[in-house]
């Protein structure tokens, strides 16, 4: 088996095959950021909680206004804001080597594989 993890840092990414495509792994990476929010929570929990509350609210006007509505906009820059200061901005570093390792592994799984007829497959 090809080598599942081909990013081992700062982040580990792991990349499985499915027969109609990948998973990538990236449960180390939103671990940290799990950490991150708990550490905002221990030093202002009530701020984080009021902002968490606040973004659910104007979701759920944007569910009902509409995807250009001044709730989803006002959404997306709060979800931005706190992306950025609990998250790196949602970004996952991926450095040297680990970049073509990475590239590697999706390719392998995104080659189209054979599939055997029938008649190849011992039918009749």
């Amino acid at each position: 088996m090809p080598d599942r993890m081909p990013v081992d840092g700062p982040y580990r990414i792991y990349v499985d095959s499915l027969p109609t495509g990948a998973t990538i792994d990236v449960s180390h990476y939103l671990t940290a950021i799990l950490l991150n929010l708990a550490h905002a929570a221990e030093e202002d929990g009530e701020s984080l909680l009021s902002e968490l509350v606040d973004i659910a609210e104007l979701n759920r006007s944007a569910a009902h206004q509409g995807p250009d509505s001044h709730a989803a906009h006002q959404r997306d820059v709060q979800v931005a804001e706190l992306l950025a200061e609990v998250a790196d901005d949602g970004r996952i570093p991926v450095y040297g080597a680990q970049v073509m390792r990475l590239a590697d592994r999706l390719q392998s799984i995104g080659a189209l594989k054979s599939v055997p007829t029938q008649r190849e497959a011992g039918a009749a």
